[in-house]
């Protein structure tokens, strides 16, 4: 399509100073006097090219021309083909990499030789995820139905939703759709889910756009504090940043913050097991100790 043959010669104008007609009608695999077509096309959008004839020649964006804040540049251009080229990681697919071919002046390899961001999105559950990213996105894009085995804290329950959207966010993809049992949106981690299949069409609603905020998602309302051992600082500086804990005359860090969700603070004190003293809240204390009786009987009854 002219369309994405436009987009290419602009994008590889924006990343090298010159390139010539013959190279350009090689790699598009189009005749040259269409290139010079598409040259007198883009120039009428309003992006001034400049032609040098000789050795060293070659077609330019003309020195000097302050380009449209709507055109990218050769700095943002190479950090989204990065960014694309990371969708493969988990896609399952090679649209991407057919995308890039378009837009990119070399290879579709790993990185432009000068490129200096890696972007990789695959997780431990690469092989799982992208099975289950490529069902979704050919659900939503056939607006059909998805059903499912969510796994969550509350229990196992078996939905079936309308897709929306496919979503990356924090560290984790996610699906929003219109959960049919529950009659409202809802986000579900694609983690959590099990025996995904597809279901029956349906007709598309007026989706809202999913509230991702922290404040909305993870409202808070257990206010932790918990003395920790001072070898535990990289932890806490990698989950918390490291505003999170003072520390105090003995080495030892005094963490407060704003917890969320009881089973997950728990699970997470647990991970540093004897480095760790919760002060409050004197409740969750008391479970932690009743807990820990429980876990000494188990061991104490194994010897």
């Amino acid at each position: 399509m002219k369309i994405d043959r436009l987009i290419g010669i602009l994008s590889i104008l924006l990343q090298k100073e010159s390139v010539t007609a013959a190279e350009l009608a090689q790699r598009f695999e189009v005749s040259r006097r269409t290139i010079q077509r598409d040259i007198e096309s883009i120039c009428r959008a309003g992006i001034p090219l400049s032609t040098a004839r000789g050795t060293g020649g070659g077609i330019s964006i003309m020195e000097g021309y302050r380009v449209d804040r709507t055109v990218l540049t050769s700095a943002e251009m190479k950090d989204i083909l990065a960014g694309l080229q990371s969708l493969d990681s988990v896609s399952g697919t090679n649209q991407v990499a057919q995308l890039m071919e378009k837009l990119s002046p070399g290879s579709s390899t790993l990185v432009p030789g000068e490129q200096n961001i890696l972007i990789d999105l695959s997780s431990w559950y690469h092989r799982s995820l992208a099975p289950k990213i490529t069902q979704i996105r050919t659900a939503i894009q056939q607006k059909q139905t998805l059903t499912f085995l969510y796994h969550s804290p509350k229990g196992e329950s078996s939905r079936s939703i309308e897709p929306y959207y496919l979503i990356f966010h924090w560290s984790s993809w996610y699906v929003w759709g219109w959960c049919q049992s529950r009659e409202d949106y809802r986000l579900f981690k694609l983690n959590r889910m099990d025996h995904l299949a597809t279901g029956e069409p349906f007709t598309p609603r007026a989706a809202v756009l999913p509230d991702l905020s922290n404040e909305r998602i993870f409202p808070g309302g257990i206010q932790v504090k918990a003395l920790f051992d001072p070898d535990t600082k990289w932890r806490l500086v990698e989950d918390f940043g490291p505003d999170c804990f003072e520390e105090q005359p003995d080495g030892k860090l005094l963490f407060q913050a704003n917890y969320t969700h009881t089973e997950n603070l728990l699970s997470w004190l647990f991970t540093f097991r004897e480095k760790v003293v919760l002060l409050e809240p004197q409740s969750l204390r008391q479970t932690i100790k009743a807990s820990l009786k429980k876990m000494l009987k188990q061991y104490e009854e194994e010897s």
